[in-house]
């Protein structure tokens, strides 16, 4: 039964990427249904509950920040910096998405900074794909080292029996995240014809469908609330990180603290959503009809879905699953890399994949170390240009330099990304036996 069973999650996880949005999770539950009506026993402990929690909590706030008009105020910033540094946009733009995905924990923030991107670059005769394509690359790997993301949450939840913290999660992956976009950016800069040489870019410019750069507006001032909203925001991401710093296993400082880092994330960040709000004099009603929080919304119900099928297989026949698997992870522990890489397309989310994986590789007592070295790895939403942030670089580049060649995997993401998340895992490699 376990082949059929496989076959089942395998095909209810290609009809939810046909779906699409929200059809992903929806898909994942109507294959539940299916393993349940063929002799798998189904319990509500298989859903990430802490997950979809964390997801829940922090896009409220980055909803907050949005009625006030801070995300607004951060494109403007990013404006700046990039008309200020045209020349070094394939550097800037990924540290600008990275660093925003990583504190708000979703990479749909790339969406404003997007347009941004594509018309600094036309402005200066860069090829937009370049910085867009490290951009959707770096916005997706920023989630997976944010302190406050769904997906840290899920690893850290995976590896407790292993007793590896919070804190030491963060100080690996972070930094080889981030030097892992750098080098990433290095070859996008190097990746494609020049602008002016595109045969693509020449076709669509004599036809005159590439709009002229939009002027920048020297006008703007910080809508009310926005500053302040943002530094609201830092606020309390700092005091949620200092939660768990101190009451953290590993210091030993607070011995027996009244929740868990995650409680105390998810109850900051509410809590934050609702002061931003209050300080702006802005309604809270207003929350639930921001972009932002129906994507994090549907993300949610996604991981939930998704997750709880793939927890549902994989503690149905987990016994099976570790004699096959064992040997080859065990003697080769990089392996669970590779699987990472190639589970997070299908999956369409980094805490869905860690949810349903990472516990898997914990059973197989696979190395800690090999374990927080290959996370990075769930960051893959690039290698199918399918994900709603690629699709959106693609489409907004009017230029056509961002685009799909003869074949699927002939897309400017495929490159940079790949590199990224081969330098992020090599370094935490290197990184993971000195913290842990």
């Amino acid at each position: 039964m376990i082949w059929l069973h496989l076959l089942v999650v395998l095909l209810f996880i290609f009809i939810g990427a046909r779906f699409g949005g929200i059809g992903i999770g929806l898909a994942g539950a109507a294959g539940i249904l299916v393993l349940a009506a063929t002799g798998v026993t189904v319990t509500t402990d298989d859903v990430p509950w802490s997950v979809v929690g964390i997801i829940m909590a922090v896009i409220c706030t980055v909803a907050a920040l949005q009625v006030v008009g801070a995300m607004d105020h951060l494109v403007h910033l990013t404006a700046v910096l990039l008309r200020n540094h045209p020349n070094q946009i394939t550097y800037l733009a990924p540290l600008v998405t990275f660093l925003m995905s990583m504190m708000c924990g979703t990479g749909h923030t790339a969406y404003s900074v997007i347009p941004v991107i594509v018309d600094v670059a036309k402005e200066h005769g860069i090829r937009p794909s370049r910085p867009l394509s490290i951009a959707v690359v770096a916005s997706q790997i920023g989630v997976a080292a944010s302190p406050i993301s769904a997906a840290m949450v899920a690893l850290v939840v995976a590896l407790e029996p292993l007793h590896v913290g919070y804190l030491q999660c963060l100080a690996i992956v972070i930094p080889t995240t981030f030097i892992g976009c750098a080098v990433g950016a290095v070859v996008a800069a190097r990746q494609g014809k020049e602008l002016g040489d595109d045969p693509v870019y020449k076709d669509r410019i004599s036809k005159g469908l590439v709009k002229p750069s939009a002027a920048a507006d020297e006008n703007y001032s910080a809508p009310k609330g926005a500053i302040a909203g943002l530094w609201i925001f830092v606020v309390a991401l700092v005091l949620a990180v200092a939660y768990a710093t101190v009451s953290s296993d590993e210091l030993g400082i607070w011995d027996n603290p009244p929740m868990g880092s995650t409680a105390a994330i998810m109850l900051i960040m509410m809590t934050a959503a609702a002061v931003i709000c209050l300080v702006a004099k802005k309604p809270m009603g207003s929350i639930p009809q921001q972009d932002t929080y129906r994507a994090g919304m549907t993300a949610a119900v996604c991981i939930m879905g998704l997750a709880w099928l793939g927890n549902t297989f994989v503690n149905a026949y987990s016994d099976q699953i570790s004699s096959a698997l064992s040997g080859p992870l065990q003697s080769q522990p990089w392996l669970a890399a590779v699987f990472f890489y190639f589970a997070a397309p299908l999956m369409f989310s980094h805490a869905a994949t860690t949810a349903a994986f990472m516990p898997l590789m914990v059973k197989l007592s696979l190395p800690a170390t090999a374990l927080v070295a290959s996370y990075p790895a769930v960051a893959n939403y690039y290698l199918l240009p399918n994900y709603p942030t690629t699709i959106a670089a693609m489409e907004m580049d009017d230029t056509g330099s961002t685009r799909v060649g003869k074949n699927v995997f002939a897309h400017p993401f495929v490159l940079p990304g790949t590199v990224s998340i081969v330098v992020c895992i090599a370094l935490g490699f290197l990184l993971a036996p000195i913290v842990l």
